[in-house]
């Protein structure tokens, strides 16, 4: 008898249901919050590769607007298919400048600067669309490769971002451009 009714007291129901009402809000809360930070995490690795990415190509055509950068009797070096990159070896390139000229409008700079190459290749060709067509014409062609890093220091590990560019003596011509 006294069993019946202890069970059917409910005057702790209240906090039980209270109690599983807590838990499952705190479990909603750190899904939330678990979620916010992967959110914040990924905005930031997009910002630090958008960042990276600007400053490649900001190395590219900085040195695209020199054209002292593009005189293969200063600063440029023989270069062997081995020392090459893979995707570059098939190119014949002859010749590599790894010390360019940025020309920077006055007020900008990098806080670490992109690290930009030029090889040198020559080609028997006219490029498509330039409107010679001489036989056994003499173009050099230029493949220009710039690694740019992420300039903010805001992340243990930065962003970087590789471009490269394919150019025409005097007709830049981009034909390729690879992000790593």
């Amino acid at each position: 008898m006294k069993t019946d009714k202890i069970l059917k007291d409910q005057s702790g129901v209240a906090l039980v249901i209270a109690l599983l009402m807590i838990i499952v809000i705190s479990l909603i809360g750190l899904a939330s919050s678990s979620s916010s930070i992967f959110e914040i995490k990924l905005s930031g690795n997009k910002r630090g590769a958008t960042d990276a990415f600007y400053t490649a190509d900001g190395g590219a055509q900085s040195v695209l607007a020199n054209v002292g950068n593009f005189n293969t009797s200063s600063g440029y070096v023989p270069v062997t298919t081995g020392s090459l990159p893979v995707e570059l070896q098939n190119e014949s390139i002859d010749q590599r400048f790894t010390a360019p000229d940025f020309s920077l409008p006055s007020g900008i700079s990098f806080k670490d600067p992109p690290q930009v190459t030029i090889y040198h290749t020559t080609k028997n060709s006219v490029p498509r669309g330039s409107g010679f067509s001489a036989i056994n014409f003499d173009y050099s062609y230029y493949v220009i490769d710039s690694v740019g890093r992420d300039q903010m220091d805001l992340s243990l590990f930065k962003s970087n971002c590789e471009i490269r560019q394919k150019n025409g003596e005097g007709h830049p011509h981009s034909s390729r451009r690879l992000l790593k």
